[in-house]
């Protein structure tokens, strides 16, 4: 299987963590971003949303958006499971999910879109507005999460599953390319941040994606 990525992107990084989770080893096929190749016609034929990762099967079928390449990964190889183990599990899962993707990742994305580096490739007219509306939102998230991992060693209970993978590479996208650093008295983040860049599946994936 073929994964379409580029160094540095969370989202496909997210999806090569969680393959590495599986002992499962993906073709990673790097495209043009600069470039500007997933807008064009034979990428948007793989994914019509132009966006990358996308998850191409042997057979030419193809798979976008990282959680649902991650679905279909985990009912390839079931274990170790990151998804849930059961119905309740499952829930508590899938809610701390969605509240990283609407709370974190989403405000990120106004930091980013409205920030500097994308500004200088003259996609958009930035807004200020935003990019302030971005950092603001996603400093919140940073407090709220350190406090509930006050609680429990994970980001959705006692165990790594997809959200601790999801909020890890936002986390350290965030980081690196955004200006958007966890300030460092948020110990038990920190504390979270230490133990799962640890994980082998995390560790060997350090600038491979």
């Amino acid at each position: 299987m073929k994964l379409y990525s580029f160094p540095g992107a969370p989202n496909p990084r997210r999806v090569l963590i969680f393959a590495a989770e599986k002992d499962l080893a993906l073709e990673v096929v790097n495209v043009d971003l600069p470039g500007r190749e997933i807008k064009q016609p034979e990428f948007l034929k793989k994914n019509p949303s132009g966006k990358i990762p996308v998850l191409e099967l042997d057979d030419g079928r193809c798979i976008a958006e990282s959680v649902a390449i991650s679905r279909y990964l985990e009912s390839l190889v079931p274990e170790p499971n990151l998804f849930g183990m059961d119905a309740y599990e499952t829930a508590v899962i899938e809610m701390q999910h969605r509240f990283i993707e609407f709370e974190l990742n989403m405000q990120i994305g106004f930091a980013w879109v409205h920030g500097p580096i994308v500004a200088k490739m003259g996609l958009i007219e930035p807004i200020e507005e935003m990019r302030r509306r971005g950092d603001a939102g996603a400093r919140s998230y940073y407090k709220r999460l350190n406090r509930e991992l006050e609680t429990r060693d994970y980001v959705a209970g006692d165990r790594f599953t997809i959200a601790d993978i999801t909020a890890l590479c936002m986390i350290d996208f965030a980081s690196a390319m955004v200006n958007l650093k966890p300030d460092e008295t948020l110990d038990a983040l920190w504390r979270w941040h230490a133990r799962v860049s640890e994980r082998p599946a995390v560790a060997n994936q350090a600038g491979m994606s």
